[in-house]
């Protein structure tokens, strides 16, 4: 099951990175988290994980699987039958950049959680996008 939500900021792509790779200020900007807490030093890369609290879920560690630097990265938790990849973009365009969101789930359990998460999921996409676009701009 894949969700997705995109957004133009009007900021370079490597200004809206430094805010969306900062994942420790998220609980800052956007109402979709609590709390993050990195388990590591430095810079986002691969293998850099975190402890992540949001609204109306249990805490998760997600892992760094992919990032390129200024322009986007992805992390990952797993759990019972699913596994759940968090992907975050950043596209040039004439006037700043393109922020995409996607949340994508695989496994036996992904069409199930998919479904009844569908809402919040959204919801949660739209509160990023939309804080990531306010916290770049102001």
């Amino acid at each position: 099951m894949r969700f997705e939500r995109s957004i133009e900021i009007a900021v370079p792509p490597e200004q809206a990175y430094a805010v969306y790779a900062d994942v420790e200020r998220w609980p800052e900007w956007t109402a979709s988290v609590e709390s993050v807490e990195r388990l590591d030093e430095g810079p986002l890369r691969v293998g850099s994980s975190a402890k992540v609290k949001q609204p109306r879920l249990p805490g998760q560690q997600w892992v760094v699987t992919a990032v390129d630097e200024g322009r986007s990265f992805a992390w990952e938790t797993r759990g019972v039958g699913i596994v759940s990849l968090g992907i975050h973009e950043l596209e040039p365009t004439p006037t700043g950049c393109r922020a995409t969101a996607i949340v994508e789930m695989t496994g036996w359990m992904a069409p199930i959680a998919g479904r009844a998460a569908r809402g919040l999921i959204d919801a949660y996409l739209k509160l990023e996008t939309e804080g990531l676009k306010r916290r770049c701009e102001d």
